[in-house]
């Protein structure tokens, strides 16, 4: 399993807004933690329809979403690999965002079986 190759090619899929490639890439057991929510860990979602709906609401929020500046880290020995990215991306209300922000992912069988993400915080 090429890791290395994999976090470039979820880079380049959520770039697209690709649903399909982005969960093509995903077990279908997987869990995305999403840096907001009402607990420590922000907002998890578990399985592939739940994932795919969380995912398909991040495009809605910020439809011109792009993930810029990508860094790609590799633990292969625990299947583990991180994405630093700077999150560009304007509101439906016309409020522009810019943040920095990784993504924490494991693998099993060459598919993503956790997507953790964190975001700095812009005040």
């Amino acid at each position: 399993m090429d890791i290395r190759l994999l976090l470039t090619e979820l880079s380049d899929a959520f770039n697209a807004h690709d649903l399909d490639r982005i969960l093509a890439l995903f077990a279908d057991d997987c869990v995305l933690e999403m840096p907001r929510g009402n607990a420590p860990w922000g907002a998890r979602f578990e399985g592939k329809p739940k994932v795919r709906e969380a995912l398909a609401l991040r495009f809605q929020g910020l439809p011109d979403v792009h993930y810029g500046n990508p860094e790609h880290f590799v633990d292969a020995a625990a299947e583990t690999g991180i994405s630093k990215w700077t999150l560009t991306g304007t509101t439906p209300d016309g409020v522009r965002k810019e943040v920095r922000g990784c993504d924490f992912y494991s693998f099993r069988n060459g598919k993503v079986i956790r997507k953790d993400s964190y975001w700095k915080i812009v005040e």
